[in-house]
């Protein structure tokens, strides 16, 4: 399909004239679809049409309003899935409050969350049942009313389908409390919890105008179709997932199949023939070299190399034959996989290259949940591998104070820019400068590329004065086959010397493959001959003097963000 075959979708004013538009224009095609029981493979597969979402979430949203819950604070707690999503359109298309919450947060936070959001209300999935009994008897927080997603039998909780089904009730009577809601977009609609890689949490205020405005700016760089599957993998409760998987699946008419968990994966890929794919690089770096480790196996890598040299050349005289060509690699990903789309950190160059190579497009996106999350992107026939994109069409961008090298702090303007950090009027001042918003991410622009070079809190500066952007080592470190992932920091070995240092976390049965017949103990002095191979295309200040081993993973967030500042306390 041409650029000009493809329709460009209105902006959509708020969450209930959202539910109008899909009804109107894709009633009849299927939003969701999921396993019966997912841990049953040959479980039946059930499917959600857009008519009978629109159909649930008015009937739920009927029911808050009739037990005059407008106004009032929702938190939403679980896993990926169709029980998750209804109670968050129905909330916000209602003039509820959502307060979406990190499925694996500890029980204490829970409690702190819910407290200093001043939560009301709680959906909730089965296991965090005893949690949210202790939190609603507890005379701390406002919670009054809690709700099961699943089938509980506990006279203290209140059940999701029960209160559907008092919905459907009340608009079979006739109840036209939904249609006559008035939705300010402009207004606090979400909250947000920041769970980045350092240890202080914050509350983000978003409004349905900024989540909608974002959407809406997403067709000119990439388009999901009606005839796409997305697969709805990563956390659902994080902007990105929300945004891109769920919103932008659902305004564009997709289906959002719900993936089984992480070790499903390829069988999901397949089952489901999957057509779109949200993921962190983490994800499709080890899908990546998964790829080419088989490719390996089988002594077809000079093949393979050949194969795209020769697809490359023809692709110049406009001739495409890259999907026929690597057939068997696009089918080991479930063969109807067309477009990649990933954020969150930066994927690495070659992986980039890799996926296109072999008929994939993939797309990198940058933002953050106070840009409501996208800022730029790349788009379906603008790439330029390595960098963040360039900015969407509602979005200015500029850099803060640049060095020589044109280097600072990336500041953003747009609609999609945040309300402000809820009840810390400290934080959102100090996250603005005249206007501009404060990435506290470092990069340069160059012909409207945007060049990430790290977070501004890990830059670690040297005694000698030179700045060193982690990331960029630790993507040269993780090409190697045999690293999962490795986090460079400083280590001050004297007054005037600072030392790079690495934590590599390697995979066993790859270093037994690249190193046959060595020991275990052996592994550390292999390992370190390859960064000092690494350090010779290095500045020497840049050179990873030390290294700890491991094959036990880093602590991360849930999408998947090394936690830098517990993996340094861990070394100290």
């Amino acid at each position: 399909m041409s650029k000009k075959e493809i329709e460009i979708y209105p902006e959509i004013e708020n969450y209930r004239k959202l539910m109008d538009w899909v009804n109107e224009k894709f009633k009849d095609n299927v939003a969701y679809k999921y396993k019966e029981n997912r841990e049953d493979k040959n479980s039946k597969v059930i499917e959600k049409t857009y008519g009978t979402v629109v159909k649930d979430v008015r009937a739920l949203a009927t029911c808050f309003l009739k037990r005059g819950w407008k106004g009032k604070r929702v938190a939403i707690i679980g896993s990926n899935r169709y029980e998750w999503v209804v109670p968050y359109f129905a909330t916000l298309s209602s003039g509820l409050i959502a307060a979406p919450m990190d499925k694996l947060l500890p029980d204490v936070e829970i409690e702190s969350i819910v407290t200093r959001a001043e939560i009301d209300i709680v959906v909730f999935e089965s296991k965090y049942l005893d949690i949210f009994k202790k939190i609603k008897k507890s005379k701390d927080n406002n919670v009054k009313t809690i709700i099961c997603m699943d089938d509980v039998d506990d006279k203290e909780v209140e059940k999701l389908t029960d209160l559907l089904e008092e919905g459907r009730k009340l608009v079979k009577k006739g109840d036209k409390s939904y249609d006559d809601v008035e939705i300010d977009r402009n207004e606090m609609s979400i909250m947000l919890f920041t769970s980045g890689t350092t240890s202080q949490s914050k509350i983000v205020m978003l409004s349905q105008a900024n989540i909608l405005g974002n959407i809406w700016g997403y067709q000119n760089h990439f388009k999901m179709l009606p005839t796409d599957t997305v697969l709805s993998i990563l956390p659902i409760h994080h902007t990105f997932e929300s945004s891109i998987t769920i919103m932008y699946g659902f305004y564009s008419g997709a289906t959002i199949a719900f993936c089984d968990g992480l070790r499903h994966i390829a069988d999901n890929l397949k089952e489901y023939e999957i057509s779109v794919f949200v993921a962190v690089p983490l994800l499709l770096e080890t899908m990546y070299k998964k790829i080419l480790k088989g490719i390996d196996t089988q002594g077809k890598t000079k093949l393979v190399n050949t194969m795209i040299k020769v697809s490359n050349g023809l692709r110049k005289c406009h001739i495409d034959i890259r999907r026929k060509l690597f057939k068997q690699v696009i089918d080991q990903m479930g063969g109807k996989l067309r477009m990649v789309l990933y954020g969150g950190a930066k994927l690495d160059r070659a992986t980039t290259i890799g996926y296109e190579n072999f008929g994939i497009i993939s797309i990198q996106g940058y933002g953050l949940t106070e840009t409501s999350p996208v800022l730029t992107a790349e788009s379906e026939d603008r790439h330029n591998p390595g960098s963040a994109g360039f900015a969407l069409d509602t979005v200015e961008l500029k850099i803060y104070e640049p060095d020589k090298d044109g280097v600072g702090e990336v500041l953003a303007k747009g609609p999609n820019v945040f309300l402000g950090y809820y009840h810390d009027e400290e934080k959102t001042n100090d996250a603005f400068v005249d206007g501009w918003f404060r990435t506290g991410d470092y990069g340069y622009i160059e012909n409207g590329w945007l060049w990430l070079t790290g977070r501004k809190n890990d830059i670690i500066v040297l005694k000698n004065g030179k700045n060193v952007y982690p990331e960029e080592i630790e993507t040269l470190i993780n090409r190697l086959s045999y690293v999962k992932e490795s986090m460079v920091y400083s280590r001050d070995d004297s007054e005037t010397d600072t030392l790079l240092a690495a934590k590599i976390v390697y995979d066993p049965e790859e270093m037994e493959r690249v190193f046959p017949g060595k020991d275990k103990s052996e592994y550390h002095d292999l390992i370190f001959d390859a960064i000092k191979e690494i350090n010779k295309d290095l500045s020497s200040f840049k050179h990873v003097k030390k290294i700890e081993i491991t094959d036990e993973p880093m602590e991360k967030t849930t999408t998947q963000k090394i936690k830098r500042y517990i993996e340094k306390k861990k070394i100290k």
